[in-house]
């Protein structure tokens, strides 16, 4: 069931639906987001920015207990 706020909301949005402007800078939002999630899957994801790479804080390496 959807909640009630949702189609107050949708209903909103029937009536007064957003203006060309903000279309626009939607759509932009979501080229870029495709465009980042295409490099990803083309290219990979780059090492340097995986999160765990083994190094705590002021690179001193973990060890695993």
């Amino acid at each position: 069931m959807i909640p009630p706020e949702w189609l107050m909301r949708m209903s909103n949005l029937v009536r007064r639906p957003p203006s060309w402007a903000q279309f626009r800078i939607l759509l932009l939002i979501l080229l870029i987001c495709a465009a980042f999630v295409l490099w990803e899957q083309i290219y990979g994801w780059p090492d340097w920015l995986i999160p765990d790479r083994g190094v705590g804080r002021r690179g001193v390496p973990i060890t695993p207990l």
